[in-house]
């Protein structure tokens, strides 16, 4: 073999041999640190900006916090009494037998009421109502149920509603009221906070016996 091509190879063997010892460390060594492995200061953390919703603290650290009240849901909101130049809080009951147009005549008034500047307080459904229509045999005294009338109310709340404006908008809500639909306006009343609820006689028994 030529000696010039011995120390070629002898040359390049000894360099393949040295960078084999430079890349073991890096090859024992990851390529990716992990973000737990990594040493960050405490601005640089990725978890900044996550809660972490009191993790790792004792309850005897954390800052007393006083027991939150249960909001009563069914209070009554207070009746604003009639002035001489505008009305108190007033009842616009809308009423009827297809839900669907109860719903959108009741929404019309809502709006309109909006646009002219009238504080609407609340706006609810109360339940439904049904009523079964009997008929007697033309030959017997013997009735059955013939229908079942289903009646669906809307009311809009309304806390002030000017004197001077209000025959406006009665002859607007009159000249748009659908067919079939009844309309009427009253003054709010207690009775008709508690009409909004179910009544359940069971459970109004077991409270009487309760507090005797």
């Amino acid at each position: 073999m030529n000696p010039v091509f011995r120390k070629v190879q002898a040359s390049v063997a000894q360099q393949a041999l040295l960078l084999n010892k430079a890349l073991t460390p890096c090859r024992a060594a990851p390529s990716i640190q992990h973000p737990v492995w990594c040493t960050h200061s405490v601005n640089e953390r990725q978890y900044k900006g996550m809660p972490t919703h009191g993790i790792g603290r004792w309850k005897y650290l954390l800052p007393k916090q006083a027991p939150r009240k249960k909001k009563d849901k069914h209070q009554m909101k207070r009746i604003m009494s009639a002035t001489d130049t505008a009305y108190g809080t007033l009842n616009v009951n809308v009423s009827g037998y297809d839900m669907t147009v109860v719903e959108h005549y009741s929404q019309y008034i809502h709006n309109f009421c909006n646009r002219l500047g009238i504080k609407v307080a609340d706006s609810y459904a109360l339940p439904r109502k049904s009523t079964e229509v009997m008929l007697m045999q033309e030959q017997g005294t013997k009735t059955y149920v013939d229908a079942v009338l289903k009646t669906h109310h809307r009311v809009i709340q309304l806390s002030t509603l000017n004197a001077a404006l209000c025959p406006v908008f009665m002859d607007v809500l009159l000249k748009n009221q659908p067919e079939g639909v009844q309309l009427s306006v009253t003054e709010h009343t207690e009775a008709d906070f508690q009409a909004r609820f179910k009544a359940r006689p069971e459970l109004e028994g077991l409270i009487a016996q309760m507090n005797q």
